[in-house]
């Protein structure tokens, strides 16, 4: 089986780790080292620069160089662009519940009525 990882699977398959969402919310703040992002965390700089290397292969953050340090910054095309994708598809979804609320209503007035699709006297 091949697996495509395309730029909205890596976004996502970033965003499921809880501990990845809580270092993209610390950034939104401001750009951050790795020691100033391990530190809320129970687990060692090089756990949380394996999250920092998942984020960034989703492209979600990017490290500059300032000096000696690597500071972390937020990058929010990605996440703009997942946003974009829910948005789309929860009109849609939003849309066929609509339908289908619209289609039950109709089937529980024609019961009523006794006229329901199928019914025979």
């Amino acid at each position: 089986m091949t697996v495509v990882e395309d730029d909205l699977s890596l976004v996502f398959s970033a965003l499921a780790d809880p501990t990845r969402r809580a270092i993209l919310a610390r950034l939104a703040e401001g750009e951050a080292t790795v020691h100033q992002l391990a530190e809320p965390f129970a687990m060692s700089q090089q756990a949380v620069s394996k999250h920092l290397k998942v984020l960034e292969r989703a492209r979600l953050i990017s490290r500059t160089r300032t000096a000696q340090a690597r500071p972390c910054v937020l990058e929010t095309e990605r996440l703009d662009a997942a946003v974009d994708w829910i948005a789309r598809h929860r009109q849609l979804w939003a849309d066929r519940h609509d339908r289908l609320a619209r289609h039950l209503a109709a089937l529980r007035a024609a019961e009523g009525t006794g006229r329901a699709e199928g019914t025979t006297r």
